[in-house]
């Protein structure tokens, strides 16, 4: 009798005893290869960098990042308190939400900011007394304010300071230029210190004081000082030291400006500008410092274990 092919078909159904002690075929292992676009293990996923390499796009921890100055680069005015303070500290009216201590060189923007916004002043009026006339003081001035900006970008700090007296600086050279008279060069600050006069006294006819909207803003608190006769109270009396310091400069400047006394002028601005403006500031500081009182902190989140 001749036997089929001994297959697991042939042998019929195994015992549980002998399936158990049966060995399971062997099935051949077959090794894939990487996907294609995939790297080995060995080596650091496509796109990425090693472990050993910094990220792309970013420098080694050893290096400073791209675009920024290393801590040992930084110049001594960058640390300065008037460069150190938030970038709006410049314009004065940020140090009025310190409820602690004023700071005078945050207020006028730091010490170098105060000598930039002086210097192209200064000029002007030795240019002035030294040789006369329109073009050499407006040329010197407007030369003085670009290379203040020239030496900001050399050192890559903050433009903001040199910038807004190039603004000043060039309103008034071009309308001195105009005119050909050099008393014209300081006509655009005495129609802008009539302007923030006006703004300031609107505010308190109709209310709502200049210096309680910016106060209210800084601190966090909004306009809810308006419902407290105590902080309202301050608030114009603030507003009310402001348009005084405005007026005071119409009534000091424009008799100097209609009798043509340039050299004058010219000093009695520098004198009734930044300085003026930092006793203003205190002044007002010290009446609003405790009208209003910051916002409330937020709690802090328990940290979860």
């Amino acid at each position: 009798m001749t036997e089929g092919p001994d297959t697991p078909e042939s042998r019929g159904p195994l015992r549980p005893e002998a399936a158990a002690a049966a060995p399971r075929e062997q099935v051949p292992q077959v090794q894939r290869s990487a996907p294609q676009g995939d790297a080995s293990p060995d080596d650091a996923p496509r796109g990425e960098a090693s472990p050993d390499d910094a990220p792309r796009g970013e420098a080694s921890p050893d290096d400073a990042r791209q675009g920024d100055a290393s801590p040992d680069d930084a110049s001594p005015d960058d640390a300065s308190p008037g460069e150190g303070a938030a970038t709006g500290a410049r314009t004065g009216m940020r140090s009025l939400a310190q409820s602690e201590q004023f700071s005078v060189a945050d207020a006028v923007g730091g010490w170098r900011g105060f000598a930039e916004t002086a210097a192209p002043g200064v000029v002007f009026v030795v240019a002035f007394v030294l040789w006369g006339g329109f073009r050499v003081p407006v040329i010197a001035s407007v030369a003085t304010v670009l290379v203040l900006v020239v030496v900001r970008l050399i050192q890559r700090s903050s433009v903001q300071q040199a910038l807004s007296g190039v603004l000043g600086v060039g309103i008034g050279a071009i309308w001195a230029w105009r005119a050909g008279d050099p008393g014209e060069y300081f006509v655009p600050g005495l129609w802008l210190n009539a302007a923030y006069l006006a703004g300031f006294l609107v505010s308190m006819v109709v209310r709502w004081p200049l210096v309680g909207v910016v106060v209210g803003l800084l601190k966090g608190s909004g306009m809810s000082w308006r419902t407290d006769r105590r902080a309202m109270r301050a608030m114009q009396l603030g507003t009310a030291v402001f348009a005084a310091m405005y007026a005071l400069r119409l009534v000091v400047q424009v008799p100097l400006y209609l009798a043509d006394q340039v050299a004058v002028l010219g000093t009695v601005k520098l004198v009734m500008g930044v300085p003026l403006f930092a006793l203003t500031l205190w002044t007002v500081w010290l009446l609003v410092r405790n009208a209003v009182p910051g916002s409330a902190p937020q709690d802090q989140p328990q940290p979860t274990r």
